[in-house]
């Protein structure tokens, strides 16, 4: 039988700031709202399948309770706005696996897993993809991308669309993290007045507020890891070209990948299996040098950081003393576990991130006009002119910021000019070549180390972000992969550590990350206080 429970949040607000993301507005109050279903807090992959074979419960209860608990902690309750659309066919498709259960055919350990897919990777069903744009607010897409397509033949129950910053957080030079046109503000589950970073937001945000068993983000430079460190959460940004980017709107062809978010590394790494291999419509996918795996689960060992060299990137430090210090203590806790580590002064190479982002306005233009024309005849818009001037007449869309970015690269010329070549043989000579390979060789290293970020900062959509500094850039610009874990806490929120390897390591870092997380146990369930 379904339980419902209540319990008490301890939030302090003021009279004089009685604001739509409080909870309540005394002084001091217990403010209770309804927790559905707490079988599910904190519960693994690994939990969900032995339970669906031991029959303690249906795939069709535990999709039905996640949808609950969207119900009663995202639309109501703290209203944490981490959903844009359910899947109206959610229980239909939970109905239709557990009768292969029955029948004694289980597809793999995804197999009536309940996932939230970023509302910017296409969806073949009743759920539209918008990129949080109004522009797309009813905008079906042709097929599946690829990564859901995966997802489904793998067993798991795509129950919702998340919210995230609108267009990836490509549009405005300074934006609130985690708006959208379409589905407005997603708050942070640890401080609702807090910020979860973007622009994998609501992927972030449901999977740390328990409201699915994993969710899958997109990065082109800290999309994932920045809103797994403000959420608490683990997040895997792999190498460029391991996981297919086909039928996912772009931002740079360059740096977009998709990449698996959980409670657990555990999750993550069951979740990257069922997701890599080639996609001849994605020509990344198509590199030789690629290492497709379909079983990341083997690197789970709790011993993983004995005999590592890790090279710690220590000008990655001084934008907040209380994160430098958590990132001592885990230096500390990684050497007991038996691992060698460097300090490295190693910055951002010269000139990299310019460069950078000059690429992306060039194939944020290439790859957005593919994508409407990918859409056909039923496009509201069929390309960034007709983008730009949608925005302008929208009520919403200019509401809080601009359309900075989008004006920017649709003034850029094509992806064969000189000048993109010449900047994109510029950028990876200096970040991989001379950089990071170059300081892995020279000092012998397995992996580098570095806190992934501040503390979430106060959503402020008149002003925008607040951030303090972190590390995304490295693994970001390179194309190399990167891993967030729970590093610890400042007062209530939570920070994480991030390890960076080369292409295609995900082995070593999997193996790192879980030693660490299995030894350190920072991972804590939200208590949605008002501020």
């Amino acid at each position: 039988m379904k339980q419902l429970i209540q319990f008490s949040v301890k939030v302090l607000v003021s009279l004089s700031l009685c604001l739509p993301l409080t909870i309540g507005c005394k002084t001091e109050s217990d403010v209770v709202f309804e927790n559905y279903a707490p079988y599910l807090e904190e519960i693994t992959i690994s939990d969900l399948s032995k339970g669906y074979l031991d029959g303690s419960f249906t795939i069709e209860r535990v999709v039905g309770d996640y949808l609950k608990r969207i119900e009663k902690l995202d639309k109501s309750g703290p209203m944490l706005n981490s959903v844009i659309v359910v899947n109206p066919d959610a229980l239909e498709i939970a109905r239709a696996l557990d009768r292969e259960l029955s029948e004694g055919k289980v597809r793999g350990p995804m197999h009536g897993i309940p996932v939230i897919l970023k509302d910017n990777l296409d969806t073949y069903d009743k759920m539209p993809t918008t990129a949080g744009a109004v522009a797309l607010k009813n905008s079906i897409a042709p097929k599946d991308s690829r990564i859901a397509q995966m997802l489904r033949e793998a067993g798991a129950v795509i129950i919702a669309k998340a919210n995230l910053s609108e267009w990836a957080n490509f549009r405005s030079k300074f934006s609130s993290s985690g708006w959208s046109g379409v589905g407005g503000q997603t708050k942070n589950p640890y401080i609702l007045d807090r910020n979860p970073c973007g622009s994998s937001s609501g992927s972030a945000v449901a999977v740390s507020a328990n409201l699915c068993a994993l969710a899958i983000g997109t990065e082109t430079n800290g999309s994932i890891v920045c809103p797994s460190n403000n959420n608490g959460i683990v997040g895997l940004k792999p190498t460029v070209g391991l996981l297919s980017r086909s039928g996912i709107i772009p931002i740079s062809f360059t740096q977009d990948t998709p990449g698996p978010m959980g409670r657990v590394v555990a999750d993550v790494a069951i979740a990257l299996g069922v997701m890599t291999g080639v996609d001849s419509s994605d020509l990344k996918t198509l590199n030789p040098d690629a290492k497709f795996l379909k079983d990341y689960t083997q690197f789970l060992n709790i011993d993983g950081l004995k005999g590592k060299r890790i090279g710690r990137l220590k000008n990655i430090s001084g934008y907040h003393h209380r994160v430098d210090t958590l990132m001592d203590s885990a230096v500390e806790y990684i050497k007991s576990a038996g691992a060698q580590v460097v300090d490295i002064q190693f910055p951002l190479p010269v000139g990299s991130g310019a460069a950078s982002f000059q690429i992306m306005l060039y194939e944020f233009k290439d790859g957005l006009n593919k994508y409407f024309a990918s859409l056909g005849e039923s496009a509201v818009v069929k390309n960034m002119d007709e983008l730009i001037a949608f925005n302008l007449k929208d009520s919403v869309e200019l509401r809080y910021f601009d359309q900075n970015l989008l004006i920017t690269a649709n003034e850029k010329g094509p992806i064969d000019s000189p000048e993109y070549k010449e900047l994109l043989d510029r950028m990876f000579k200096a970040i991989r070549e001379d950089g990071i390979d170059k300081v892995m060789s020279e000092n012998n290293l397995d992996l580098l180390i570095a806190p992934t970020g501040s503390p979430a900062w106060k959503t402020d959509p008149i002003n925008g972000d607040k951030f303090m500094g972190g590390s995304s850039s490295y693994a970001a610009i390179s194309g190399y992969p990167s891993i967030t874990v729970p590093m610890g806490f400042i007062d209530r929120l939570p920070v994480g550590i991030s390890f960076v390897g080369r292409a295609w390591s995900e082995p070593l870092l999997i193996e790192a990350a879980y030693s660490f997380e299995q030894k350190t146990k920072q991972r804590r369930a939200p208590q949605y206080f008002a501020k």
